[in-house]
């Protein structure tokens, strides 16, 4: 399981006739993808809402970073939508190619940005509002990464 770019190393083995790397590590193709909707952002949100660290404890993310929201229903998961959207509007604004899959490391750094930038304000009322998700978005290097790739990708001579 993996990136495109790993099919390219596959193809590359196979021609090198490395056939036991390729039939112990490269046997089955499962595409790798990121974040393509909001119930994609809805389910990883959950895992910050559910997740406990440590194990044994009852302290969750999202309870450890805002706890007294937290103890008053706050769940990361309910700005699902709103930070789908926050994404949408980024990568349309830059005029990014294709269509929007966010990256796992944009995503959680984004997140990360909310908790701790709530962890100082988290009364019981507290939400990040969404101007909070936007400039999270702003600040997680997704659209340089999109850019730093689909340039790369221009600058890469195709076979004809």
């Amino acid at each position: 399981m993996g990136q495109q770019e790993l099919l390219s190393v596959k193809t590359t083995f196979q021609r090198a006739r490395k056939t036991q790397i390729v039939a112990r590590l490269m046997v089955e193709e499962l595409p790798f993808y990121g974040i393509r909707n909001a119930q994609d952002v809805a389910t990883c949100l959950q895992g910050y809402d559910l997740t406990c660290h440590p194990r044994a404890s009852e302290w969750t993310f999202t309870r450890f970073y805002l706890p007294q929201a937290f103890a008053a229903g706050y769940r990361l998961m309910d700005d699902a939508h709103g930070l789908w959207q926050a994404f949408e509007a980024l990568h349309h604004k830059c005029g990014l190619p294709g269509s929007l899959e966010i990256p796992m490391e944009s995503f959680t750094r984004t997140v990360e940005i909310v908790l701790k930038d709530g962890m100082g304000q988290s009364g019981p009322t507290y939400r990040p509002n969404l101007d909070t998700w936007q400039q999270a978005v702003r600040a997680c290097g997704y659209v340089q990464s999109r850019q730093a790739t689909s340039q790369s990708l221009l600058a890469i001579p195709r076979a004809a």
